[in-house]
């Protein structure tokens, strides 16, 4: 016994929705705008905290350090082969 025509029919536009939601999520998630704006977000949750506001100062601490040594060692190898 096949499926009712009709059914059928609103079973393939359900589905066709379905698929066009999904499809703008991707489109969505995919956008430059959107992977900037989450990379944006990631790197201020890493130096800030997300629930006080309050500068999270170990993480600063860690990057100006690293910084400061990457600069320090380019100094240090320019003066050697100088």
């Amino acid at each position: 016994m096949s499926p009712d025509p009709s059914a059928l029919e609103r079973e393939i536009e359900e589905t066709r929705e379905r698929l066009a939601g999904t499809i703008d999520q991707l489109l969505h998630r995919a956008s430059p705008k959107t992977i900037v704006g989450r990379e944006i977000w990631t790197i201020k949750a890493h130096y800030v905290d997300v629930q006080t506001g309050q500068p999270r100062t170990d993480n600063i601490l860690k990057t100006v350090g690293a910084v400061a040594g990457v600069v320090v060692a380019f100094v240090l190898v320019r003066k050697i082969t100088n």
